[in-house]
């Protein structure tokens, strides 16, 4: 495309993009960041996404809505798409979201890009057997994506920790998401060393929205994809996620999705 015609939108599924040519920029929750030929990023559920093209440009998009998710056949199946999303969730979850997924290795780059023209290849001929061909490419550019992102934690060459600040906020959130008292505000102030009174500003500044909003999102989140792929009750999801009690829960839900955890499950299974 010459132009993106949309303005940035939220969209509610993780993605894989590749530039295949083109440059520009990015927009990521209100943040903008330069793309080039050969880029690589991770879009999350609920971030809003868009591009300012420069030179017209081609992408490669895999998006992993919930119907790909939810398209269990068997019990196989269901094991198989709850592997998958745990590795989906480690991830998109843990990589340094404000800039590109840095792949260090010249062979994964070039494996990702043979893969993905691989895919492209599969997905317009529709021969025999490229659902299965697909589903294996898919696994492919998971694994390499994963020790990528597995890697890229660490310290520079001068032993000094390179990860921002703002990603080790987010990754602790994520971390311990069911544990209340390790997302207060007291509780990250002193673990980040930072002033009680600036731990909101700095999270509302890189981020574009408070703290509470994206833990409470983000929970949401995690329980309609539980809801969606596991046979988990909600009670059992409340222990885990860490809500009060199953009634909690439900409110939180309600409040958030406009319908109660069992209409949510069950309109997700009957589409």
């Amino acid at each position: 495309m010459a132009c993106w015609r949309e303005r940035p939108l939220v969209y509610h599924f993780f993605e894989i993009v590749q530039v295949l040519e083109g440059e520009g920029t990015r927009i990521v929750n209100r943040n903008r960041f330069p793309y080039k030929k050969g880029s690589i990023f991770l879009f999350t559920p609920l971030d809003c996404r868009g591009f300012d093209i420069t030179n017209v440009t081609r992408f490669c998009s895999i998006r992993f809505s919930e119907i790909f998710l939810g398209q269990c056949r068997s019990t196989e199946d269901r094991e198989r798409i709850t592997l998958r999303l745990k590795q989906l969730e480690h991830i998109f979850y843990h990589h340094n979201r404000f800039q590109e997924l840095l792949i260090k290795s010249p062979g994964d780059c070039q494996m990702i890009s043979t893969l993905i023209a691989s895919m492209i290849g599969e997905y317009q001929q529709k021969q025999s057997y490229h659902e299965e061909n697909l589903q294996h490419f898919v696994t492919l550019i998971l694994n390499v994506l994963a020790r990528n992102v597995s890697d890229s934690a660490g310290t520079t060459a001068t032993g000094m920790d390179s990860e921002p600040l703002i990603n080790k906020l987010l990754l602790h959130v994520r971390q311990h998401i069911n544990e209340s008292e390790k997302l207060r505000i007291d509780y990250l102030a002193g673990h980040f060393n930072l002033s009680a009174n600036y731990v909101g500003e700095y999270f509302r500044k890189f981020t574009g929205e408070s703290l509470q909003q994206y833990i409470t999102q983000y929970k949401i989140k995690l329980v309609q994809q539980r809801l969606a792929h596991s046979s988990l009750t909600v009670s059992q999801i409340a222990e885990e996620l860490g809500f009060t009690d199953e009634s909690h829960l439900s409110r939180q839900f309600r409040k958030h999705s406009g319908v109660s955890p069992v209409e949510y499950r069950k309109n997700i299974r009957t589409v």
